[in-house]
Parts: structure tokens; sequence; C-alpha cells
């Protein structure tokens, strides 16, 4: 019963682990990162100088991404967003741009 208690509340603990906000550097993973893994212009973050194609929001989510002012593939923007790696690709819950 001690080990069925305590498996439960593990799982528990686990389930409801909450992420946090982090700063990342978000732009096209093609054309400002490098990344060649998949064809197009597709949404990327850079975390701890490392690059990740996202899952759970799109390159045009955020206005055209050709814009010369904003558009993710002509600049890189700060950004606060919660997710976190999984199968090498970054599953985001939601971004916020900060510049």
């Amino acid at each position: 019963m001690r080990k069925l208690t305590f498996i439960c509340a593990f799982l528990l603990y686990f389930s409801c682990k909450t992420e946090e906000a982090q700063m990342v550097e978000l732009s096209c993973g093609q054309c400002q990162f490098g990344l060649t893994s998949q064809d197009g212009c597709d949404l990327a973050v850079r975390l701890n100088d490392k690059a990740y194609f996202v899952d759970g929001a799109d390159i045009d989510d955020f206005g055209d991404a050709h814009d010369e002012q904003t558009g993710f593939c002509e600049v890189v923007r700060k950004a606060e967003v919660t997710g976190n790696v999984e199968d090498n690709r970054f599953k985001v819950s939601s971004i916020k741009l900060i510049d």
C-alpha cells in the first residue's frame, strides 16, 4: 500500500509540474538560424545557443514573415515563451514578443 501511495504521489507531482517562462530569440529557423532539416520558412527558437523548430505556433501567426522591419525571415526577435524541448523540437505553450 505504501508503494502504491508513493507511486501515485510521484505521478501526480510530475503531471502537475508547471512550465516556467524563458527568454529566447525567435525567428525563422532556415533564414536566420541556419536550420536545414526541413524546407521552407518555419518558426524556431534559439535557447542556450541552440536552435529548435517550434511546434504549437506558426511563423505567420505574428504577421508577414517577410516584412523588412518585423518579419521573422528578416529579423531575430526577443520573446518570452513557455514550453519545453522534446525530440529536438520546442513544444511551445505560449509566446509573448518583447520587441
